[in-house]
């Protein structure tokens, strides 16, 4: 992750948001959908990467934002 990009993860029985670099989560959740969406606006705010993984800890999805920050040219 770039410094800055925003990670929505499962850790303790919680969803939780946190900007890169930070060692504590600077938001929890009890459902994922509520952490993605504040994740989201974070990553919106700061312009960056919002990354979310899985339960497992895998990475499920990653958006740029803005979107022409992004280095791919496809959509998706």
């Amino acid at each position: 992750m770039a410094k800055g990009d925003v990670e929505t993860y499962y850790e303790d029985g919680q969803w939780k948001n946190r900007p890169e670099g930070n060692q504590r989560a600077s938001t929890t959740h009890d459902t994922k959908a509520e952490a993605e969406s504040a994740g989201r606006q974070t990553a919106v705010q700061r312009e960056v990467e919002h990354v979310i993984k899985k339960k497992d800890g895998t990475i499920g999805e990653k958006n740029t934002y803005p979107r022409s920050r992004d280095p791919r040219e496809t959509k998706g």
